[in-house]
């Protein structure tokens, strides 16, 4: 796995770590704006990688 890739999953992984310790502190307006942004940016991200992937693989 290249340096880059170690990156993006180490950020991802101490982010979520940083969001399971702050999640409780928030009420819950707060925490189904941040899901619902969580979900879009995850399908934003597969959408991305789809379409690279498309476009790489023809």
């Amino acid at each position: 796995m290249g340096n880059f890739t170690k990156g993006i999953v180490a950020g991802a992984l101490i982010s979520t770590a940083v969001g399971i310790m702050v999640m409780p502190n928030l009420d819950r307006r707060t925490q189904r704006k941040m899901k619902k942004a969580g979900i879009k940016m995850r399908d934003m991200a597969e959408d991305t990688y789809e379409s690279m992937m498309g476009c790489c693989m023809k």
